[in-house]
C-alpha cells in the first residue's frame, strides 16, 4: 500500500497517477534540468547561462527569492531556477508571422502552458480589432498611443500600475516615479496575493513587513519550524540548507496539511559523492498534518501548551520557560494575549486545526527545549481570511522566548518572486509614508499623491465597475493570477487601455482592451546596452540583501529594450513637461540608484556597497533587537475568535512542480506522482470512503451555486482529512473576489469551503 492509503492496483488504474517512492532532488531533479534544457534550448551555447546564475558576477535567479550563500558552489542552482533560465533563454520566437498566422481567438483556445511555450516575444505589438490580431507596431507609435491614453484619462486615478516581482529595483523605483509623477499611488503588485499579510502583519509586530534572519542563522539554529510551505517545488535552494541543519542533529517540525516530499527527504543533486549513494537526507524529524485553515488554533495550542508548562516550571521552583527579562524590556501585549490563549479549550483547538492535543505539546517542547528556533512560512500561512492574524501568531510564539535578535533564531517568511520584497522596498506600494513621498519629491521636483490607492483586489474591482480606465502592466499574467476569473476576465475587456510589459505571451493578453499594446522587454539573463555602456540591475532576497544581477546573453531580438527604457518612454511621452531627466537616468543605471539611495537612506552609498561581491544587507531592526513600531516595542498581538468551522471540506489551491505562480512550464508533478495532467483533486481517502467517492472517479468541486469546477478526477492522497487541494490557477474561479483578509487584502486562496459530487 502507498504512502497516501491507495494500492498500487488502485493507482495504475488511473492514468497519469503513480506513486512517487525517491527523494526530493537527486536523479530525477538532474533528468527534468536536462529535459528543459533539451525541450527549451536544444544544443545552444546559451546553457552556459546556468553556470552563472546566483553568482557574484552572474544574474539573480528568475524563481524564487532564496539568498545565495556566501560562498557559492561551482553552480548554484535548482531544478526549477533552470526551468526559469531556459523557459527565458529558449531559441523558440513569438513573432510577427506567428501573430499573423494566429487571431487573439484561435490563441484563447491554447492552454497557458502552450501559449508560454510558444517563445519569447521580439517585436512591440497592437491589438487590431478589425482582424482579431495582433500587428506590429514601431516603438515610437506603440509609445505615443500609451502617452495619448494615459493623458485621455478624466485623472490619473482611473489608471492602475500593476508590478510584477520580476522586476529589478532600478526598474520598479522609475515605476512608481513615473506614476506618482503622473499622479497615482494605485499600485496593484503581485505582493498582494501572496505575502502581503506578512507586510502587513509584521509591520504591526515587530515594526517591519520582512523577515528577520539571515542564511547564516539557519547554522546556529537550534529547531526550525516549517508551517505551511513546499521548498521542493517553491525555493529547492532551500533543501540543502535544512539538510545541513539536519544532519547536524537540528528537530525540523514540519506542519503541513499534505506530506511534501521536499519536506521529508533530500538528496542533493549539487554533490556528487550523495548522488552516487542510496542514502537520502531525511528532514523533518515530525510532520503535522493541520488540516486546511487551521493554522490559526495550531499556533494557540503550541502557545497554550507552553504557557502551561511554563506554569508548572514556576511551580516547581524553576525559573520558567518564557524569557520574562526580553518580554518586560522589548514587548507589549503579553497578559492579553496569555488571556486570550488560555481561555481556548483544548477540545476547540484541536477540532480547529485537526490535530491531536498530544501533537501541540510536543511541538511546544521542542520549541521550549531549543535556544535558538526559527520558524519559516509561507503562502500557507498568509493566504487566508486570517491570514495577517496568522502571520502575527506566528511572531506571538517567537517573542514568547525572544527568538529575535540573536543568532539562529527569528522569522522567515518565504518570498516567492525573485525581486517581490525588493520592489516593495524601493516604493511599489499602494499606501506610501510621508517621509519617504516628502524625500521623493524633492530629489526629482515633483509633487507626489498623498491618497492611498488601489491594490490587486481594489485595482480589478474598479476596472469591473468602470472606475479604472487603465492598466500599465510591468510583467506578470494579472488577470490569471487573482480569483474569480470570469470576473476579472470581464474587467480587462473593459478597459480603454492596457499595456503588458513582457517576455513572452500570456493568458492576460488575449484580453484587449479598446487600446491594447505589448512591449516586449530584455530578460534577466540578457545584456542590457544602454547609451552609457552596459548596465546591470539589483534586487533583493527573502532576507533583505540587495545584490546585482548581470545579464550576458545577447537579446533574444534587436527590437527588445530594458524595462527601464520602456517606463522612462512612457514617462517621457506621458509627462513630456515634467521636471526629470528621464534619459540621463536610462543611460547609466548607476542614477537610479543615486535616486534610490536619496528617497531611502538604507541605500546609503548604494553604487559603492552593491559592487562588493555578495552585495549588503538592509537594515532589520528586529535582528538588532530594534522595533521600528510606533512605541519602539514588538507587540503580542490577539486574534479575536477563529474563524467558525463547518462540515464543508475545505479547499486548497497548490502549485505543481511544474510550475511557477501562473507559468506551467509542464503537466507534471512529480514529487507527488503526476505525469501529463492538472485535472486532479487530491483528498483523504477517509474522506473519500465518507463521500462514496472512489480513487479515480470523475467529480465536480461546488464552492457556490454559480462557482463549479468541473470534470476533476479525485485521488487518495496523503493529505489531513477535511482538506482538499487542487491546482492554482484552474481552482481560481472557486474564490469570488472579495474573499480576502481584510487587514491585507490577500486573497484566500488555500481556504474555500467546498463540497464534492459526481461530475455531471
Amino acid at each position: 500500500m502507498a504512502q497516501d492509503g491507495s494500492t498500487m492496483d488502485e493507482d495504475a488504474l488511473v492514468p497519469g497517477v503513480a506513486p512517487y517512492d525517491g527523494p526530493a532532488g537527486g536523479w530525477g531533479a538532474l533528468r527534468a534540468v536536462a529535459v528543459a534544457i533539451k525541450d527549451q534550448m536544444g544544443a545552444s551555447a546559451d546553457t552556459r547561462a546556468l553556470l552563472r546564475m546566483n553568482q557574484p558576477d552572474g544574474f539573480d535567479c528568475p524563481g524564487c527569492a532564496w539568498p545565495d550563500p556566501r560562498h557559492t558552489s561551482s553552480f548554484e542552482f535548482c531544478e526549477n531556477g533552470a526551468k526559469a533560465v531556459t523557459w527565458e533563454a529558449t531559441p523558440k520566437r513569438v513573432d510577427p508571422d506567428f501573430f499573423a498566422t494566429h487571431s487573439v481567438s484561435d490563441l484563447w483556445q491554447w492552454t497557458d502552458h502552450r501559449l508560454e511555450d510558444a517563445g519569447r516575444l521580439t517585436h512591440p505589438l497592437r491589438y487590431d480589432p478589425a482582424t482579431d490580431h495582433y500587428v506590429p507596431i514601431d516603438w515610437d507609435e506603440a509609445i505615443a498611443r500609451i502617452g495619448e491614453g494615459l493623458n485621455a484619462l478624466d485623472h490619473a486615478d482611473q489608471a492602475e500600475f500593476y508590478c510584477s516581482g520580476r522586476a529589478s529595483n532600478e526598474a520598479a523605483f522609475l515605476y512608481q516615479l513615473f506614476a506618482r509623477a503622473f499622479g497615482t499611488n494605485n499600485f496593484p503588485d503581485c505582493s498582494n496575493m501572496c505575502h502581503e499579510a506578512t507586510s502587513v502583519g509584521l509591520a504591526k509586530s515587530i515594526g517591519l513587513g520582512k523577515g528577520s534572519v539571515t542564511l547564516e542563522d539557519f547554522d546556529q539554529a537550534d529547531a526550525i519550524f516549517c508551517i505551511g510551505h513546499n521548498p521542493g517545488t517553491n525555493h529547492p535552494r532551500m533543501l540543502s540548507t535544512l539538510a545541513a541543519a539536519a544532519r547536524r542533529g537540528v528537530p525540523i517540525i514540519v506542519a503541513n496539511p499534505l506530506r511534501e516530499r521536499g519536506l521529508e527527504r533530500f538528496k542533493s543533486p549539487q554533490h556528487p559523492t550523495e548522488m552516487l549513494t542510496p542514502k537520502a537526507t531525511r528532514l523533518a524529524s515530525a510532520y503535522h498534518q493541520v488540516k486546511v485553515g487551521g493554522d490559526l488554533p495550531m499556533l494557540r495550542g503550541i502557545m497554550k501548551a507552553l504557557l502551561a508548562s511554563d506554569a508548572q516550571d514556576l511551580a516547581a521552583g524553576g525559573p520558567g520557560l518564557l524569557d520574562r527579562a526580553f518580554i518586560a524590556e522589548h514587548t507589549v501585549g503579553y497578559d492579553a494575549l496569555r488571556a486570550e490563549v488560555e481561555a481556548r479549550d483544548w477540545a476547540t483547538l484541536e477540532q480547529g486545526s485537526g490535530l491531536t492535543r498530544a501533537a501541540m505539546e510536543s511541538m511546544a517542547q521542542v520549541y521550549a527545549k531549543a535556544r535558538n528556533v526559527i520558524i519559516c512560512y509561507g503562502m500557507g500561512i498568509t493566504q487566508h481570511r486570517h491570514g495577517t492574524q496568522n502571520v502575527q501568531q506566528i511572531a506571538n510564539l517567537l517573542l514568547l522566548r525572544g527568538n529575535f535578535g540573536r543568532p539562529g533564531a527569528g522569522i522567515c517568511p518565504l518570498r516567492g518572486h525573485s525581486n517581490v520584497q525588493g520592489d516593495r522596498t524601493v516604493g511599489i506600494t499602494e499606501a506610501p509614508g510621508e517621509d519617504m513621498l516628502a524625500r521623493l519629491d524633492a530629489r526629482f521636483g515633483i509633487t507626489s499623491p498623498r491618497k492611498h490607492g488601489h491594490n490587486a483586489v481594489d485595482a480589478l474591482a474598479a476596472m469591473a465597475s468602470g472606475e479604472a480606465r487603465a492598466l500599465i502592466a510591468l510583467g506578470g499574467n494579472l488577470a490569471v493570477a487573482m480569483p474569480d476569473p470570469q470576473a476579472c476576465f470581464a474587467a480587462f475587456r473593459k478597459l480603454d487601455l492596457a499595456v503588458h510589459i513582457l517576455t513572452k505571451f500570456n493568458r492576460s493578453c488575449l484580453l484587449p482592451a479598446r487600446e491594447t499594446i505589448i512591449l516586449p522587454c530584455l530578460g534577466r539573463t540578457e545584456l542590457d546596452m544602454q547609451a552609457g555602456g552596459p548596465q546591470w540591475v539589483t534586487v533583493e532576497d527573502s532576507m533583505s540583501m540587495v545584490h546585482a544581477s548581470r545579464g550576458r546573453l545577447k537579446p533574444a531580438s534587436d527590437d527588445l529594450k530594458s524595462e527601464p527604457a520602456i517606463i522612462a518612454a512612457m514617462a517621457k511621452a506621458t509627462l513630456p513637461a515634467g521636471p526629470i531627466d528621464w534619459d540621463g537616468l536610462v543611460a547609466d543605471y548607476d542614477r537610479i540608484r543615486d535616486g534610490i539611495a536619496a528617497v531611502y537612506p538604507d541605500f546609503h552609498d548604494f553604487n559603492q556597497r552593491v559592487r562588493v561581491p555578495g552585495g549588503f544587507r538592509l537594515t532589520v531592526g528586529p535582528s538588532q533587537r530594534h522595533w521600528p513600531t510606533p512605541d519602539g516595542k514588538a507587540h503580542f498581538l490577539t486574534a479575536g475568535d477563529a474563524p467558525a468551522q463547518n462540515d464543508r471540506l475545505m479547499l486548497a489551491t497548490i502549485r505543481s512542480h511544474d510550475q511557477y505562480n501562473t507559468t506551467i512550464y509542464g503537466l507534471n508533478d512529480r514529487y507527488r506522482g503526476i505525469t501529463g495532467r492538472r485535472d486532479i483533486l487530491f483528498m483523504n481517502a477517509a474522506d473519500m470512503d465518507r463521500l462514496g467517492i472512489a480513487h479515480g472517479d470523475r467529480v465536480d468541486v461546488v464552492a457556490a451555486t454559480d462557482r463549479i469546477l468541473r470534470g476533476q478526477t479525485a485521488i487518495h492522497h496523503d493529505i489531513a482529512a477535511g482538506s482538499v487541494a487542487a491546482y492554482y490557477p484552474e481552482a481560481n474561479g472557486l474564490l469570488p473576489l472579495d474573499a480576502h483578509d481584510r487587514q491585507s487584502g490577500t486573497p484566500a486562496y488555500k481556504t474555500i469551503p467546498v463540497d464534492i459530487r459526481p461530475a455531471a
